[in-house]
């Protein structure tokens, strides 16, 4: 059996553990958080470094990656550096492919169940420089997209509407950003349990579809969603309640739902990474994308209302 371990600097109320059988091999994949806590999530990795087949980065990224460029955040390398034997994913790996996978799946369902297409659709994105391909992704199925960079991540009552201006504020920010606590940047711990706060209503209410992290999602969410497209990541069995209470239409997770839960793509590139009988150092971008299509990992498109 193949063991696949996320250590999260979140939650632990989002913890959650299931076997499931990918090409004939059985995985263990296991989600345990550390309530913020990065030195005991350093500990951890030191821990069970070796004993697992492959870890996934929870909760944070080695990097945020804008074209060709590479931001590496300075707190998040001494997890990186905690691990000497296992093999590690943080999503970077995967996130473009499954992103575009998700919209194009989507438009997919649209066309054939609906009679409907994205393009043109009105749509948010909370933070683009944090999943820059998820925003080219929405460009690319022709959303009419805003980038809501400046109010998610820096509170401000700005919205961006094109992708090369999220670049240019990109090259501006990332390299002072990145080097800052990174809890300073993102809800760990108890923070992401709070309930919604409603705020940029108005961005919520305009748009058709609405993608990104689904912490940042959730943290500003109005109590009305109805006939809207949520576009994320991770969702639990709770979330999934929430958004359907709020009489969300579809949510589509880029990750398959497994066992009631969809993991965040540091889990998937962690579970493809041990499936490969290969060193990290040899994987390569078309080695991920063969064994996404052998599997096939797909995202889970689910109506709630």
């Amino acid at each position: 059996m193949k063991k696949i371990l996320s250590i999260s600097v979140g939650s632990s109320s989002r913890n959650h553990t299931t076997r499931h059988t990918f090409l004939g091999q059985e995985c263990e994949i296991s989600r345990q958080g550390t309530n913020g806590d990065f030195n005991r999530a350093i500990q951890r990795y030191r821990d069970m470094d070796g004993k697992v087949d492959a870890f996934g980065a929870g909760g944070v990224e080695f990097y945020l990656g804008v074209e060709d460029q590479r931001y590496y955040f300075r707190d998040v390398r001494r997890i990186r550096n905690a691990i000497k034997i296992s093999k590690v994913g943080d999503g970077n790996g995967v996130k473009g492919i499954l992103e575009k996978r998700a919209f194009e799946y989507l438009e997919k369902y649209l066309n054939e169940k609906e009679g409907k297409s994205l393009k043109g659709l009105p749509a948010l994105i909370t933070t683009v420089v944090e999943r820059y391909s998820m925003g080219n992704a929405m460009v690319d199925a022709g959303l009419d997209v805003t980038f809501g960079d400046f109010m998610f991540a820096l509170g401000l009552p700005f919205a961006i509407r094109t992708i090369s201006a999220a670049r240019l504020l990109a090259g501006v920010l990332l390299p002072v950003v990145t080097q800052l606590p990174f809890a300073w940047l993102y809800p760990l711990g108890s923070e992401q349990d709070k309930p919604p706060q409603p705020k940029w209503t108005k961005y919520y209410q305009r748009s058709q579809v609405i993608a990104g992290d689904f912490l940042q999602i959730r943290q500003y969410m109005p109590d009305d969603l109805t006939g809207k497209i949520v576009v994320t990541n991770t969702t639990t069995a709770q979330n999934v309640e929430e958004l359907q209470k709020r009489n969300l239409h579809i949510l589509v997770t880029v990750t398959p739902r497994l066992a009631g839960r969809s993991f965040g793509t540091n889990v998937m590139e962690a579970t493809l990474l041990a499936l490969m009988d290969k060193p990290q150092s040899e994987v390569t971008n078309v080695d991920f994308m063969d064994l996404i299509d052998r599997i096939p990992m797909e995202p889970n498109i689910e109506v709630l209302n």
